[in-house]
């Protein structure tokens, strides 16, 4: 998950979170999430670049509209992000000092 931008991992939370993702729905999640306008073209293009990179899978619903499904790489790497998160997040609350760089892994 590490190549994604914040953008594209915010988008595989919104589809994770959907019963029914489709193209404008996950329009409306992440606006929800922005609390502002997203343009159509960018919610899009970022959808298309995490089916080409493996994380979502693509399928017509009809000749309009697209769904978008969560592949099982996108399910660990999610996991695997939460992973990390909560360890910074324990390291934070215990007042520990950060890790050095070279030592730090995450997805």
């Amino acid at each position: 998950m590490k190549d994604l931008t914040a953008f594209q991992r915010d988008l595989l939370y919104v589809i994770a979170s959907r019963d029914d993702p489709y193209g404008l729905g996950i329009k409306e999640g992440i606006e929800s999430y922005y609390d502002d306008d997203v343009n159509t073209g960018r919610v899009y293009q970022n959808l298309g670049k995490l089916v080409d990179s493996g994380y979502v899978e693509k399928a017509a619903i009809d000749k309009r509209t697209n769904s978008y499904t969560l592949t099982s790489t996108a399910t660990t790497a999610i996991h695997d992000r939460q992973m990390w998160e909560t360890k910074q997040v324990q390291r934070i609350d215990a007042g520990d000092p950060p890790p050095s760089p070279e030592a730090e892994t995450h997805s």
